[in-house]
């Protein structure tokens, strides 16, 4: 396609209107850009739009929405003139155009990534009935969520059967996620702050951290689009008994020009403890957060654009017994009360040929936590912690219409990631300082055409706590025989460095006392290396679409990090000491499959078969009657999950869905019973309906209904430790019981 540009006003304009191919109506908030350049607008309330003073020449202009597979058409544009371009758009039901960034940090189809990407929509997630990030991980292959707290409430996601850890955490493609706030913050980030999550399991671009063994959960937050405002109020009753409030807000307005835009949202939670077996102490602790923040952008010309986001969360949280009493008066409390801001501010620079890009960006999150983690009327268990991180650099990509054999996209860029954290308590005569910084530089290449793509790419980082520094290539392949059919294989290979973890900094209560993590002086780095191959196969028969996607995985982890008892410390307190392994394997299948016989009916399933297990049995215990086990704690054989929607009329919506988890090996430690064991759970069935009405007051306001229930069949742990002398990491299951919910919604 052959451009001309010009300097200054154009006066060469386009408008139309978008109708939906079945029901003829017009079609809002729909993105049109004009390809390969920065111009971008979208359709307004009544399905049209507007863009002014293009480029003159000759372009692609599209049409692309969630949900809606992406129309093209040529134009010629030419100065002083207006013309018309009018779409007409069907439904996606399985995201084969969905647009992605996760696979290689720049928007691409998501059958054309040369990466699996999972995308988690703001829709799964309220269908779901998913007012957190955490509830809406657990609809994607590969994926699980679990809780590891019955005081407190700390969860963690797992990729193909690895812990938190192992996953990247990104916020807009930035790695801001710090160790701190991976202890509570799945749980913190509200669904009404996301556009979309995309995940990609495996190691993936070279773009990402070297620490992105398991994979990436990439947080795209909203960006402001069109004039909207939204208001939601959801109570669920927890167990019959405990009350959960969320309500959540965000408005959007953009001017006319399209150069300027902001959104702004907040959210509020209000969350009652429950104590599910009577004893006095909660399996679900209380909770109170707020959560506020922006987002904007300034247009500068039509090559330039400055993105900025800020939120700040302030979230308490207490569990235990007790909790109208003073911490230090109690059986068990743990408590903690974080303030976080976290800030994030990227320039985007577009040349007039459109082959030279230049993205800067800058990211800081600043975190300080008051917390108790106490038994036995302990008056010495309060702490307090302080982190700090930022990372900054730019990236440089050029487009080639050929480079040696095919079209290219060429990537290089650096980074610097800072850490520093402060964690005190006195009364465990513990203080963590630690300063972590990553120097990055990485060049990566990427050929593309319609039937494959050739991602290259290699990362070198320094690790402060790493004497040398490391070389990670990684390289991802797609072919796609025909458009139906895509194939993939991909290997990376990545690190984790001896430092603290965000288990590390959770202290749980054990025995009447707490178990605490330090680290082996003679941890060394953790290293692997990651296979995978997987077909992505789509077919319509008639009205009906499918999708169905096989996707091998092999992990080897060297060294791996393990954590073992080595006794008490002079207080009583349960020792954990974190260190090197002699290795493990962790492989299996993901299987996703998605059905969509039309509008009016959706089901998407998938599961995951894997076995996780260290090359020798490894010791947990000091316990001789222990014996050492070879397969991974907390990693079942077999899980998955569901969802269906139907909408028999525009205004009424039933949504199923599901989450199962398959028989687990868990560790059990003294306290509650005689000694440390290992037990083999049940599985799980966690199954989830909820069915929506909307009023449509005028064309641009709707009100809706809302109610269901989730875990119906009540699938859940039957024993755990009660008393004060229980352990509270023996948790394992869904993370609530049968709870009834309702609420209500006002968009305009």
């Amino acid at each position: 396609m052959q451009h001309r540009h010009q300097h200054g006003r154009s006066d060469a304009n386009i408008v139309g209107h978008i109708l939906h191919q079945s029901t003829k109506e017009h079609i809002p908030f729909v993105t049109v850009s004009l390809k390969e350049t920065s111009h971008v607008t979208a359709t307004d309330e009544t399905g049209h739009y507007y863009l002014k003073d293009l480029p003159k020449g000759n372009f692609i202009l599209v049409a692309s929405g969630v949900g809606y597979k992406s129309v093209e058409s040529p134009v010629t544009l030419e100065g002083g003139k207006t013309i018309e371009v009018n779409f007409v758009m069907e439904d996606d039901e399985v995201l084969l155009e969905t647009v992605v960034v996760s696979a290689n940090r720049t928007e691409t189809k998501r059958k054309e990534a040369p990466s699996v990407v999972s995308v988690i929509t703001p829709l799964l997630m309220e269908n779901t009935n998913s007012v957190t990030l955490a509830q809406g991980l657990n609809f994607q292959p590969g994926l699980r969520i679990e809780s590891n707290c019955q005081n407190c409430g700390f969860q963690q996601v797992r990729i193909n059967g690895l812990d938190g850890p192992y996953s990247q955490i990104l916020i807009d493609s930035r790695p801001i996620f710090s160790a701190l706030a991976g202890v509570y913050g799945i749980e913190q980030i509200p669904a009404n702050m996301i556009e979309r999550v995309e995940v990609m399991r495996g190691g993936g671009s070279a773009l990402f951290g070297s620490n992105a063994i398991a994979g990436t959960i990439n947080i795209i937050t909203k960006e402001p689009k069109t004039n909207n405002l939204s208001v939601s109020n959801v109570t669920n009753i927890i167990g019959a008994s405990s009350p959960d409030n969320n309500l959540s807000f965000h408005a959007s307005l953009v001017d006319n020009s399209l150069k300027t835009g902001l959104l702004v949202f907040a959210s509020n939670r209000q969350r009652e403890a429950l104590d599910y077996d009577d004893d006095g102490f909660t399996e679900i602790g209380k909770l109170r957060g707020n959560t506020m923040g922006l987002r904007g952008f300034y247009k500068f010309n039509n090559y330039n654009k400055l993105t900025i986001e800020y939120h700040f969360i302030n979230e308490f949280r207490r569990g235990g017994n007790m909790l109208d009493k003073p911490p230090h008066t109690t059986d068990i409390t743990e408590q903690t009360e974080h303030n976080i801001h976290s800030a994030n501010t990227n320039y985007n620079f577009l040349s007039r040929n459109y082959k030279h890009k230049i993205n800067a960006y800058l990211s800081g999150q600043f975190i300080y936590r008051q917390s108790y983690y106490g038994t036995q009327r302990d008056p010495n268990a309060y702490g307090t912690t302080a982190d700090n991180s930022m990372m900054g650099g730019v990236q440089y990509s050029y487009s080639s219409e050929r480079f040696l054999f095919m079209p290219s996209v060429v990537t290089t860029g650096v980074e610097l990631n800072y850490n520093t954290m402060s964690d005190e308590m006195l009364g465990y005569n513990r203080k963590l300082d630690q300063e972590v910084n990553t120097k990055s530089t990485f060049l990566q290449n990427e050929w593309k055409n319609a039937a494959w793509s050739i991602l290259t790419g290699v990362r070198l980082d320094k690790h402060n706590l790493i004497k040398k520094a490391i070389l990670s290539p990684r390289i991802n392949i797609r072919y796609a025989p025909t458009p139906l059919v895509v194939l993939r294989g991909g290997y990376s290979t990545g690190f984790r460095a001896p430092q603290a973890f965000d288990e590390d900094l959770h202290i749980t209560a054990v025995g009447g006392e707490v178990s605490i993590i330090q680290l082996s002086p003679g941890l060394k780095p953790e290293y692997s290396q990651t296979v995978s191959i997987s077909a992505d196969l789509y077919k319509a028969f008639g009205p009906v679409e499918t999708n169905l996607l096989i996707e091998g995985f092999y992990t080897h982890l060297k060294d791996v990090f393990l954590l073992e008892e080595i006794g008490k410390d002079p207080q009583g307190n349960l020792l954990k000491e974190r260190r090197n392994g002699s290795g493990a394997v962790v492989k299996g299948v993901n299987i996703e499959g998605k059905i969509a016989p039309g509008r009016k009916f959706q089901l998407q399933m998938g599961g995951t078969i894997q076995e996780s297990m260290y090359n020798k049995p490894e010791s947990w215990s000091n316990n001789p009657n222990v014996d050492p086990q070879r397969k991974m704690f907390r990693t079942p054989d077999i899980y998955g999950y569901f969802t269906a929607t139907c909408t028999p009329t525009e205004a009424f919506n039933i949504s199923l869905s599901g989450v199962y988890t398959g028989p687990m090996l868990v560790q059990h430690f003294a306290g509650y019973i005689p000694e440390d064991t290992e037990f083999r759970t049940p599985g799980f069935f966690d199954s989830t309906i909820k069915l929506a009405y909307n009023f449509f007051a005028t064309d641009k306001t709707t009100w809706q209904l809302n109610g269901g229930v989730q875990n119906i069949l009540n699938s859940f742990q039957k024993d755990f430790d009660r008393g004060p002398l229980r352990d509270a990491g023996y948790m394992y299951g869904p993370s609530l019981p049968r709870t009834f919910f309702a609420g209500i919604k006002l968009t305009m």
